[in-house]
């Protein structure tokens, strides 16, 4: 039983950590919404062909995406314990962990153009749009709550 409250614990911990960096990491933030666009266009129309293993591609080059950034985080904030003065190791450590974030970005951005660039699933959305000016609208309204979702803070940022 003392295993499965282990278990239950390191979930917990974990899921804490996910909703503690969406909280304070802005960038985290910028990388969710994009996913959530992207999902939101993908389960909700038909428009784009997609094979099992294109959904499998673009779930792995996201996933890497939303991991780096943790990652990144984590990294940052071990720097800054370790250290509250100015280092060059220290800044060369926070640089090679948003390098790889940025890596992992273009990466994902390189995989989701090989797979959505489908000519007749933008031709389908433009005259969907051009159809439907309300949900047009209605996406382009959703732009707001997007953007106070990335740039306003919910949590406290840890001080430096």
């Amino acid at each position: 039983m003392e295993s499965y409250k282990k278990l239950f614990l390191g979930f917990f911990y974990a899921f804490r950590g996910v909703v503690t960096s969406v909280k304070t990491e802005r960038n985290l933030r910028i990388h969710l919404t994009c996913l959530c666009y992207m999902l939101g266009f993908l389960l909700c129309t038909d428009w784009f062909v997609l094979t099992r293993t294109d959904w499998a591609l673009l779930m792995l080059a996201a996933g890497s995406v939303l991991a780096a950034e943790l990652f990144n985080t984590a990294l940052e904030h071990t720097v800054d314990l370790a250290t509250k003065e100015y280092a060059e190791h220290a800044k060369k450590a926070k640089d090679a962990a948003a390098g790889a974030v940025l890596v992992c970005a273009i990466f994902a951005v390189i995989v989701g153009l090989c797979i959505l660039l489908q000519p007749e699933a933008f031709r389908q959305m433009f005259a969907y749009f051009k159809a439907h000016l309300g949900m047009f609208a209605l996406f382009v309204l959703s732009i707001v709550p997007a953007s106070l979702f990335i740039f306003l803070p919910f949590g406290k940022k840890d001080e430096k």
